[in-house]
């Protein structure tokens, strides 16, 4: 066993702290560009994930506590994704996630592991399997958008206003809630809500 002020994994933990809070940053910022095109959908699941990343952001800050009051120097990558194109956005969002989770976090659970910090291990693997689910969302979405799907179906649909709640059945989401009158980029598919 390595001891944890010389570890990898220490710079790792450090690493995947920076990773997940800029990351945050980037989903509020993409976020932004989503509501400033009226697709509060969007808005909605960027917002969600920034949430989330911010749990994992705390998660690995508190592995770090023995060396509050210390700077731990390290080197990383991290990627630039720039644009008021939200697919765009989506498609970034969905190719860094998947990255963490195939990448990154398979990684440093590996080399946590293999200098005896299981408990760390664990965390990372738990989160990368976040992570491949923040993909995945991220993609389906941009799915949607791309194919011109994202307020209509082929199928009738159940649509839920993540404004006030009310929900129809259509083949397509309102142009305007019914309840609240708030505009169709306020409707999700039931499917897609986190709290069926």
């Amino acid at each position: 066993m390595i001891e944890f002020a010389q570890s990898q994994t220490r710079e790792n933990l450090m690493r995947a702290f920076a990773g997940e809070s800029q990351a945050r940053n980037r989903y509020t910022f993409a976020a932004g560009a989503a509501a400033r095109q009226g697709l509060a959908v969007i808005q909605g699941v960027f917002l969600f994930t920034a949430d989330q990343e911010r749990v994992h952001a705390k998660q690995f800050y508190q592995q770090l506590e023995p060396f509050s009051g210390q700077t731990i120097a390290v080197d990383g990558t991290y990627p630039v994704d720039l644009s008021g194109d939200v697919i765009t956005l989506l498609r970034s969002a969905q190719h860094n996630e998947l990255q963490e989770w195939e990448h990154d976090y398979a990684r440093f659970a590996q080399i946590a592991g293999q200098e005896g910090f299981p408990v760390i291990q664990k965390l990372f693997e738990n989160i990368a399997q976040v992570e491949h689910i923040h993909g995945d969302r991220f993609g389906r979405f941009a799915d949607l958008m791309e194919r011109g799907e994202l307020f209509v179906s082929k199928v009738e649909e159940r649509w839920m206003c993540l404004h006030c709640g009310h929900v129809v059945s259509a083949l397509s989401a309102p142009a305007l809630c019914p309840v609240c009158r708030h505009p169709q980029g306020y409707f999700i598919r039931m499917e897609l809500t986190p709290f069926r």
